[in-house]
C-alpha cells in the first residue's frame, strides 16, 4: 500500500479520508433526489433559485448556494433566452406617447397591463401569439393565437375586457406594432377608457416585462419540445400559460405563482 501511495503521489490521510466518503455514502443523496424531482417535474423550467424556494416550502432548511451546488453536481441548469418577434411596420396612424415610462410596478390587479406579439415557427408554418401580462403579478390575463401575421386583436381584448370590473380602467402599453395602431384596436380601447401607451420606436427595454415572458416561454416550452404541427404547438402553448398562471412560482412574488399571488389573503 506504501509503494502505490508513493506512486500515485496521494498522501496516507487523503487516502483513507477519501475511502471514508466512499463508504459512508453521498450524503446529499436525499436532497439530490427532491432536486431532481422538481427539476424534472417542471420540465427543466426551474433554476436553482425556484428549486430552493420549493423546497422551502416543503419544510427543508436549505439556501440557494447549497442548492446551486448540488445542481451544477448533477448537471442540471437553465436554458439560455431567444429574441423576439419585431412587428414595426412604420408609422401606421398616431403613435400614443409613453406613458409607461419602464415604471413596471403596479399596486393592484388591472392597474398597468402590457402586451406584444410574438412568432412561433414550425418547419414551414408560423404561429403567433398576443397575451395581456398585468404587471401587478405577471399574470397573463388573456391571449390570443394566429397562424397570419395580419390578424385583429379583438378576441384578446374582449377576453381581457371580460376580467375587469366596472371602475377599473388599466394603462395598456405596447410597442409601435401595426395591430397597436389600427383604428378598430384604439377606438376599443377608448370605448373602454383605456389609456394607451407606446414605447419608443425600435426600444424594447420599454417593455422589458413582455420580453421576458417571451422568453421565458420559448425557453422553458418552445426549446423543450418537439412539435411536428401548429395544433400540437396551440395545445402546448394553452397548457403552459395554465402552469405560468397557476403553478410556476416566482421569486419576486415571494415564491408564488402570480394567481396564488393575486388571491392570497390581504394580510390583517
Amino acid at each position: 500500500m506504501t509503494e502505490l501511495l508513493q506512486i500515485a503521489q496521494l498522501a496516507r490521510s487523503t487516502f483513507y479520508y477519501q475511502v471514508k466518503l466512499i463508504t459512508a455514502g453521498d450524503r446529499h443523496q436525499p436532497v439530490k433526489l427532491q432536486i431532481s424531482e422538481l427539476y424534472h417535474t417542471h420540465k427543466g423550467r426551474y433554476g436553482y433559485r425556484r428549486v430552493t424556494a420549493s423546497l422551502q416550502q416543503q419544510g427543508m432548511v436549505i439556501n440557494h448556494k447549497k442548492v446551486q451546488r448540488l445542481m451544477g453536481e448533477m448537471g442540471l441548469k437553465s436554458l439560455v433566452r431567444p429574441k423576439k418577434y419585431r412587428s414595426y411596420k412604420g408609422e401606421i396612424s398616431a403613435i400614443s406617447p409613453n406613458v409607461l415610462k419602464r415604471h413596471f410596478r403596479a399596486d393592484a390587479p388591472n392597474e398597468k397591463w402590457v402586451t406584444d406579439v410574438t412568432e412561433f415557427r414550425v418547419g414551414a408554418n408560423k404561429l403567433y401569439l398576443s397575451p395581456i401580462l398585468d404587471l401587478y403579478n405577471d399574470e397573463i390575463v388573456a391571449f390570443q393565437m394566429a397562424r397570419r401575421p395580419s390578424f385583429d386583436l379583438d378576441s384578446m381584448l374582449k377576453k381581457a375586457f371580460s376580467k375587469l370590473h366596472p371602475m377599473e380602467r388599466p394603462l395598456l402599453h405596447s410597442d409601435q406594432g401595426w395591430q397597436y395602431q389600427m383604428p378598430a384596436y384604439r377606438r376599443q380601447l377608448q370605448q373602454r377608457e383605456l389609456t394607451q401607451s407606446m414605447s419608443r420606436k425600435g426600444n424594447c427595454h420599454d417593455n422589458a416585462a413582455m420580453e421576458s415572458f417571451f422568453g421565458t416561454l420559448k425557453s422553458e416550452m418552445f426549446y423543450l419540445e418537439s412539435f411536428t404541427n401548429l395544433d400540437q404547438l396551440e395545445t402546448s402553448i394553452s397548457e403552459y400559460i395554465y402552469y405560468y398562471n397557476h403553478i410556476r412560482i416566482k421569486q419576486k412574488l415571494k415564491g408564488l405563482s402570480p394567481v396564488q399571488y393575486r388571491t392570497q389573503p390581504l394580510a390583517s
